[in-house]
């Protein structure tokens, strides 16, 4: 039986609720379906997309192309003493995948609780939240060539991560498709609570010694409180990224607004809070047309009900040319623009 459907809508397969249109989809879920993917004409001669949750992109036009939803399921477990190694199928949601790590005492990835997408996702963005980042936790991950069907395993260093960035952005961007991620995780916790709205959160519940339970917990409240569900307002999360710029562009911004919220990078450089910016600029809660930003977080654009991808990249534009007149940073989208 054929995977390949034609003229498929995607608005289910973003999470901005953006109704476009894909010429050619195929769901991906078994290996079956890989084979029968990667032996199809369609992958050589038309353009391709990879999605996971598609919690990553924007869609401005329909898109002429083969567009894949991987969705292949499955978590293992190798014990290693007091180390674990997770390995989790492409299509795992996220956040699935955090809770069952959480459950069985696995710890590393409890402050990326409630990180929108799915596991393949995860390496290609080097997610992260609170602290921590998918290359604290990272094992390897095996990608599938698309052009010749060999798998190859990628290690730490093969995936070059940088801040929400890897290999698979840069050189290889579009060459593979990934099908599954090992992780390397502890059952002796290393609590990371070195933001402050975790340690006020776990001071409000009275709790001084907390589990990696407790953590999550507070880390999805804290995610709850501040951003929108997908699944009732169109959104993908934080839609740019935190500038990090060097330390003499960072005394010019001082010397003029010196209550900016910033963090150092060692050894030379600091990041800005991109939503800070942008809430100083007056963004926060605005509301144009159909698009704007959330309520109660500037770094998030959200879809009102009807907006189209042209509609939110050209408030984005806005944003970005804004921010850059008033503190001199040039802020950079997070998400993909298609």
């Amino acid at each position: 039986m054929t995977i390949f459907q034609q003229h498929t809508s995607l608005k289910p397969y973003n999470t901005f609720g953006i109704a476009v249109k894909a010429r050619y989809f195929a769901e991906i879920v078994t290996p079956a379906d890989l084979q029968e993917l990667l032996a199809s004409e369609l992958i050589n001669t038309q353009p391709l997309l990879i999605l996971g949750g598609g919690s990553n992109v924007l869609f401005t036009h329909d898109f002429e192309g083969l567009a894949v939803k991987v969705s292949i399921p499955g978590i293992s477990v190798v014990d290693e003493g007091d180390e674990v190694i997770v390995t989790a199928g492409a299509g795992v949601v996220w956040n699935d995948f955090v809770g069952y790590c959480v459950q069985h005492g696995y710890a590393g990835v409890e402050n990326l609780t409630l990180i929108p997408g799915t596991v393949g996702a995860s390496p290609i963005q080097n997610i992260g939240a609170y602290g921590v980042e998918l290359k604290d936790v990272f094992e390897s991950c095996i990608g599938m060539e698309i052009s010749t069907g060999v798998a190859r395993s990628f290690n730490h260093a093969d995936c070059k991560f940088g801040y929400r960035d890897s290999i698979f952005k840069n050189e290889l961007k579009g060459q593979y498709l990934i099908t599954e991620v090992r992780f390397r995780l502890s059952r002796v916790a290393k609590i990371n609570t070195q933001y402050g709205a975790i340690q006020q959160e776990l001071a409000n519940r009275g709790i001084s010694k907390p589990t990696i339970a407790d953590v999550s917990a507070v880390v999805a409240h804290i995610r709850v409180s501040k951003l929108p569900d997908p699944t009732t307002i169109g959104n993908a999360g934080s839609f740019f990224k935190n500038p990090v710029i060097a330390a003499s562009e960072f005394k010019k911004v001082y010397e003029n607004f010196p209550e900016v919220v910033h963090y150092q990078v060692p050894p030379d450089k600091v990041k800005l809070a991109a939503g800070w910016l942008i809430e100083q600029c007056g963004f926060k809660g605005k509301v144009v047309g159909q698009t704007g930003t959330w309520k109660n977080q500037a770094l998030v654009l959200v879809n009102h009900g009807q907006a189209t991808g042209q509609e939110v990249y050209s408030f984005s534009e806005n944003i970005i040319n804004t921010v850059e007149a008033k503190f001199g940073v040039r802020l950079e989208r997070e998400v993909n623009i298609l």
